[in-house]
C-alpha cells in the first residue's frame, strides 16, 4: 500500500519537472532568438554636377632690376584684368595675390648658389570663383591668349566643388541604410526569417569620385577635377532577427 501510494506524488512531480524544463527551455531559446542578429552592407549612389568652380592663373615678370621687374607685372596685371572682364566676369570678381619676389642667384659648375642676385622674378596669382561652371571650364582652356600679348601666364586646372554635399550625405546615408534593410529582410526571408530592431550601424567610406570611374579608396575620395561627379555611400547595419 505504502508503495502504491507513492506513484501519483512521483508522477505529479515527474510532470512538474518536465514542465519547468520546457518553460526554462522555452526561455532559453527566446534569449537565443532575441540575440540572433544579420550584419548585412548598404550602398547607395547618385550622379551629381558640382555647382561652384575655382579657377587660378598666375604670371610673372624678371628683369636685372626689381624695379624694372614691378613695372612689367603691373602692366601684365592690367592685361589680364581687361582679359577676364572682358570675358563677362565682374572686376570684384577677381582676387589678385600678393606679389612674390624670387631672386635669381648666379650658380657655380657645382650647381651652387652664388654673389649677388643678377636678376628679380616676380609672380602673381589671380583667382575667380564661379556658379557658371561652364564658362569658367572655358576660361581655363583659353586664357592662355594671354601669352600673345606679352603676359608670361600660365593657367592651373580648375576646382570644381559640389557646395550641397553635407546634406547629400546625409541624404545618401539614409539611403544606403535601405539598402541594407531591404537586403536582409531578402536574407532572413529566405531563412524563414524576418527581420527585428536595428541593433548597430556604421558609416563606410564617402566617396565622391568622376562620373564613371572605378576609383575607390578606404579613406574615401573627395574628387574635385571633374563637373559630373558620382556619390557613393556605404553603410554596414546589423539588425536583430526573429
Amino acid at each position: 500500500m505504502k508503495g502504491s501510494s507513492l506513484w501519483p506524488a512521483a508522477a505529479l512531480l515527474a510532470l512538474g519537472l518536465v514542465g519547468a524544463a520546457w518553460t526554462l527551455g522555452a526561455h532559453a531559446m527566446g534569449v537565443a532568438n532575441s540575440r540572433a542578429t544579420i550584419t548585412v552592407t548598404g550602398s547607395a549612389k547618385k550622379t551629381i554636377r558640382a555647382d561652384l568652380a575655382v579657377w587660378r592663373g598666375s604670371f610673372n615678370a624678371q628683369s636685372p632690376r626689381i624695379e624694372d621687374a614691378y613695372a612689367e607685372l603691373e602692366a601684365s596685371a592690367r592685361r589680364v584684368r581687361a582679359y577676364l572682364v572682358g570675358k563677362g566676369f565682374a572686376d570684384s570678381a577677381l582676387v589678385f595675390s600678393q606679389v612674390q619676389t624670387q631672386p635669381q642667384y648666379p650658380r657655380s659648375r657645382e650647381g651652387i648658389e652664388t654673389g649677388a642676385p643678377e636678376s628679380y622674378r616676380l609672380v602673381q596669382t589671380v583667382e575667380l570663383r564661379s556658379r557658371d561652371v561652364g564658362r569658367l571650364e572655358r576660361l581655363a582652356r583659353e586664357s592662355t591668349e594671354l601669352i600673345r600679348q606679352g603676359v608670361r601666364f600660365e593657367s592651373y586646372p580648375p576646382e570644381y566643388l559640389v557646395t550641397g554635399l553635407a546634406d547629400l550625405k546625409v541624404e545618401m546615408l539614409a539611403a544606403a541604410t535601405r539598402d541594407a534593410k531591404a537586403r536582409a529582410s531578402e536574407m532572413a526571408r529566405n531563412a524563414g526569417s524576418r527581420v527585428g530592431r536595428l541593433r548597430s550601424a556604421r558609416m563606410g567610406v564617402f566617396q565622391v569620385t568622376p562620373a564613371n570611374s572605378t576609383m575607390v579608396t578606404d579613406y574615401g575620395i573627395n574628387d574635385t577635377s571633374s563637373i559630373e561627379k558620382e556619390i557613393t555611400s556605404v553603410v554596414s547595419v546589423s539588425f536583430e532577427i526573429r
